[in-house]
Formats: structure tokens, sequence, C-alpha cells
């Protein structure tokens, strides 16, 4: 049983609308993570969430690339990337934190994907792999040096946030039962993988007490 203290943080990944069943990108039983999350925070007295927050026309959208379809990979000046249909768009209901989303005592709201030419799954880094949100500095600053994650999606902004974190030199673990994933073309078993190598550890909300 892992006791939270005080270097420990909740980073909740981009639990929104737009990522829960009726929204613009919605990730299957997204909305079964606001319980379980809930439930974990009330654990931890440092909680950080996160926002994708991206502008109108941003160019990981599908509908920005004119004759593209969204889940396409097209090569941008930064790589690879998976369109998107238009998600979380700043201002909108789709962008809004889960209405169920019950985490008063969150500490920092961090919102990425706000630059129009460079996606940000990471909640440390944009996409380029070189532009940083300020994160680990914050983490560093504030003495957390343990990170615990959990939300959407496991494949993509969670297995990003967690690779990142442990770049970062954190201890870094993913609550398995408080995220889901999309899954495209085998994408979650290969960011088990890809955690699991850089020593990210995979647990359940039930082992933290």
């Amino acid at each position: 049983m892992i006791k939270p203290g005080e270097s420990d943080a909740l980073l909740v990944v981009d639990v929104q609308n737009g990522f829960v069943p009726g929204g613009n990108l919605p990730v299957p039983e997204g909305d079964a993570v606001v319980p379980v999350i809930n439930a974990l925070a009330k654990r931890f007295a440092h909680v950080i969430l996160t926002q994708d927050w991206h502008p109108p026309g941003h160019s990981s959208f599908a509908s920005s690339h004119p004759g593209r379809k969204p889940f396409e990979v097209l090569h941008l000046s930064y790589g690879d990337q998976v369109l998107w249909p238009d998600h979380c768009v700043q201002g909108t209901r789709d962008a809004a934190l889960h209405p169920d989303l019950d985490v008063p005592h969150a500490e920092l709201v961090l919102r990425k994907g706000y630059q129009r030419e460079v996606d940000s799954y990471s909640a440390f880094y944009a996409a380029d792999r070189r532009t940083p949100t300020g994160l680990s500095g914050y983490l560093r600053e504030r003495g957390l040096a343990r990170l615990f994650l959990a939300g959407l999606a496991t494949d993509f902004c969670v297995a990003w946030s967690a690779l990142d974190a442990r770049r970062e030199n954190f201890e870094t673990f993913v609550v398995e039962d408080a995220c889901r994933a999309i899954d495209v073309d085998g994408s979650l078993a290969k960011a088990w993988a890809d955690m699991e190598a850089a020593g990210v550890k995979r647990i359940m909300a039930a082992e933290i007490g």
C-alpha cells in the first residue's frame, strides 16, 4: 500500500468534456475515470490538473488540412502527427473540465496545446519535444518528487506525460483503472511497453491508501 505524502502529487490529465462520450473526441468509457479520480484525489494533498486548450484551426485538426480525415497521420515540421477531429477549442464546452470532476483542492490547472502550430500531448513538453510547459520547474520548486498520473487518454496524453516525467527524473506511477485509452492501431500496448521500459510503474487505485 502506498500512502501519499508531502512530496507526492496526483496529475489528472485532460478529464474534459471533449474526451468523454458526447464530446468531439470521445475516449471509450472516458467518463468512468471521474469517480475513481474523485476518490483518489482525496488521498493527495497536492493535485494538478491539465487541460487541452486548442485555438480554432489548430494544426492537429484534420479540418486544418484540406482533403485529410481524422486519424490520418501527417508529417509536420516537428514529426508525425495524428490528425484529430476539432476538439477542446478554447472557451468551448468541449474544452471545459468534466462537470462531475470534484477536486476543489487542485493547486494548478495547466493548459497545453494552445500554440497553433504544434500539438502538446504531454504535460511537460509540446510535441516538438523542445518547448517546455514549465511543469517540471513548478514541481521542483514545490518539492514534489513523486507523480501519480490518471486521466485521458492512457495511450496519448497520459503516456507522453509519464514518459516525460521519467525524462525529468521524477518517480512516476500510472494508475491504470483511473485512465482510459483511445487505442488506435495498437497504440495502447505500445504505450504500456514504452512506459514500462522507461521505468514508469503501473498500479491500481486500490494500492494507494
